[in-house]
């Protein structure tokens, strides 16, 4: 697992993005971010070993027999 943002880091980023973020929102931001960096890394954790990729999945082919 990586480390997390700080505030102070979320800031520097925000500036280098182009967004001027208030001296209140800093420690929200890194919040956010950690939160959305281990909810990725909880999804990369699953196994989809028989998956197809999203590529193979065609919509309105799927079987619509929806017989009760």
């Amino acid at each position: 697992m990586t480390r997390e943002l700080t505030p102070q880091e979320a800031a520097q980023g925000a500036l280098r993005a182009g967004l001027a973020l208030g001296d209140d929102r800093h420690e929200g931001v890194a919040a956010t971010a950690n939160h959305i960096h281990s909810v990725i890394a909880t999804l990369r954790e699953l196994d989809f070993a028989d998956t197809p990729p999203a590529v193979s999945y065609r919509a309105g082919q799927e079987n619509v027999d929806a017989t009760l």
